[in-house]
């Protein structure tokens, strides 16, 4: 030691050794840039996936409710829109928060969108599809 006092980073109950170990070899610089490669391509993948998975979801990005949409016109029948303010409250009641009704019908077109046999077969009920042709 050399006179100074022990200090946090020393272990008072270590002991003292000397070692004969060779000193590192250096690796050779193309060796070691070919090594550095795949780290650095695996840490520039690992940062855009996660900026990717950051993106701001539209709720948060947006102004309002109508920032960046079209204004379409909606006419429903009555039974559609007692089932539309039911399904409001059933996902305000599941979200544990308020639930805006131009989400609520954009959501439900997109799912309709998804699922177009469903929506087939809706319109089939109202009569598409029917003809009357004559044999």
């Amino acid at each position: 030691m050399t006179g100074m006092k022990e200090g946090a980073g020393e272990d008072p109950f270590a002991e003292e050794t000397t070692t004969d170990d060779p000193e590192p070899v250096e690796a050779d610089d193309d060796a070691q840039a070919t090594a550095d490669a795949p780290s650095e391509q695996s840490s520039t993948e690992t940062a855009e996936s996660q900026q990717q998975s950051m993106t701001i979801p539209y709720k948060f990005r947006r102004d309002g409710v109508q920032d960046g949409r079209d204004r379409v016109p909606l006419f429903l029948l009555p039974e559609t829109k007692r089932a539309e303010r039911d399904a409001l409250r059933e996902l305000e009641e599941r979200f544990d928060a308020d639930v805006s009704l131009t989400d609520l019908r954009e959501a439900l077109v997109r799912a309709g969108l998804e699922h177009l046999d469903d929506v087939e077969g809706e319109l089939e009920e109202w009569g598409y599809g029917m003809t009357f042709d004559e044999p």
